[in-house]
């Protein structure tokens, strides 16, 4: 595992699922740690206590709306203020909308891409500044299976995935020279929370057992039939912060039982 001392990371959509995941793993690797997304504020207060005194890290948390470039940009300097430094990025915030695309919500369309894609755009512009300042910088994309093949009636998801894969190599190759390296990880379904409870509601919905909708469901365009862990996707992110990882950039990086193999 890569030392990370010293080092200060921003993850946003944080305070639950995959980035709460990988912000506890760069906190682990003993980053500090800018918490960002959703939910109760105590709950989110006792997560940025629980990372400082478990961790021995630095943890702050900033509200920024992923949809408000202005939010983006106070969150990264906030951060380089207070801890002196930006020197990872991951940006994990999203949100999903099923539809056929001649009855998806315009607003929900707008909303993907603004969440999903531009503000990835915004916090790394925000963020290269900082790093290049430092001579150093690890950003990585959450993106998803889906960077790299479609499903139906996910129009502005796999949109705005694809659209990181294609930021992601435009930002590697820009920053190639100052030490920065850009990549995706690329998960497929990953067991979470939420997963768990659309499972189970699936479950009761079409009449099946939750084992079945798993695997005839869920898992039936992976071939491994085995979810992704949060832990494996934080363990991954960490080793990109590492100097095994100097001269990778530029990568999608798939955790997808096989999927996109086929």
């Amino acid at each position: 595992m890569a030392n990370l001392q010293g080092k200060t990371a921003i993850v946003t959509g944080s305070t639950s699922g995959i980035g709460q995941g990988i912000a506890e793993a760069l906190a682990k690797s003993g980053a500090n740690i800018m918490l960002n997304g959703l939910g109760d504020a105590a709950k989110i207060e006792a997560q940025r206590v629980a990372f400082e005194k478990n961790y021995n890290v630095r943890a702050a948390y900033h509200p920024a709306d992923m949809t408000k470039p202005a939010e983006i940009a106070d969150m990264v300097n906030t951060a380089a203020a207070k801890f002196g430094s930006v020197d990872i990025l991951v940006n994990n915030a999203g949100i999903q909308h099923v539809s056929p695309i001649d009855q998806f919500p315009i607003d929900k369309w707008d909303a993907i891409i603004a969440i999903n894609l531009s503000a990835s755009f915004h916090a790394i512009r925000a963020v290269v500044p900082h790093m290049r300042e430092k001579g150093w910088g690890r950003i990585i994309q959450i993106a998803s299976a889906h960077a790299l093949v479609a499903s139906p009636f996910k129009s502005a998801y796999v949109a705005a995935k694809h659209g990181i894969a294609g930021l992601t190599k435009t930002v590697a190759l820009e920053v190639a020279e100052n030490k920065i390296t850009c990549n995706a990880i690329c998960p497929g379904y990953v067991w979470t929370p939420l997963v768990a409870g659309q499972i189970a509601d699936t479950a009761k919905a079409r009449n099946m057992s939750e084992d079945e909708v798993k695997a005839k469901v869920i898992l039936a365009a992976q071939p491994t039939r085995q979810f992704t862990t949060v832990e494996q996707l934080g363990e991954l992110a960490v080793f990109l912060c590492g100097s095994a990882a100097d001269n990778i950039t530029g990568a999608m990086l798939p955790v997808d039982g096989g999927w996109t193999a086929q």
